[in-house]
């Protein structure tokens, strides 16, 4: 089962390898992302930094929407990445009812184009911004939390006081 889809421009880092990993007591990571899965030195990185008790998959988003579908990720608590919200949306869209939540993370830091400071980890490109606002449609919580201990906060409310 899916515990969470989080948009980390990072991927894996301690943050997700120490603290995520635990608090959501999954078994497995699943990367979803194009670059990763095509690039063999950014997939050793991030090999590296998972914790060796997490069973690792660096997929392209189209590979990874195969595996989130399969019955048998429905048996094994799994942790899911993505480095931007288009990507989670994507992924939201190809699997209903699998992924239950979305945490949109920290985003932004390494695009180099325009771009809103939403919240603080948090800069979004006018695609992005839109991006979120389709991912708040879905009936599953869509929100922001860096760290587990951080109260979660609604994307739909930060939204909401933003100009369309």
């Amino acid at each position: 089962m899916i515990k969470q889809l989080r948009v980390d421009d990072r991927l894996i880092h301690g943050q997700v390898a120490l603290m995520w990993s635990k608090a959501l007591s999954t078994k497995g990571i699943i990367v979803a992302n194009d670059g990763a899965a095509a690039d063999p030195t950014i997939a050793s990185t991030l090999k590296m930094a998972c914790p060796e008790d997490q069973h690792l998959l660096i997929r392209s988003v189209k590979d990874a929407k195969g595996v989130l579908n399969d019955p048998r990720s429905e048996t094994m608590p799994i942790f899911v990445l993505t480095n931007c919200v288009a990507d989670a949306l994507e992924l939201v869209k190809a699997c209903p009812n699998v992924i239950k939540e979305v945490n949109i993370a920290n985003v932004g830091r390494f695009v180099h184009s325009q771009k809103v400071q939403v919240l603080t980890s948090v800069e979004m490109t006018p695609e992005e911004i839109v991006a979120t606002r389709e991912l708040c449609k879905f009936d599953i919580p869509v929100f922001h939390q860096v760290t587990p201990s951080d109260q979660k906060t609604d994307m739909v409310k930060v939204l909401s006081t933003m100009s369309e």
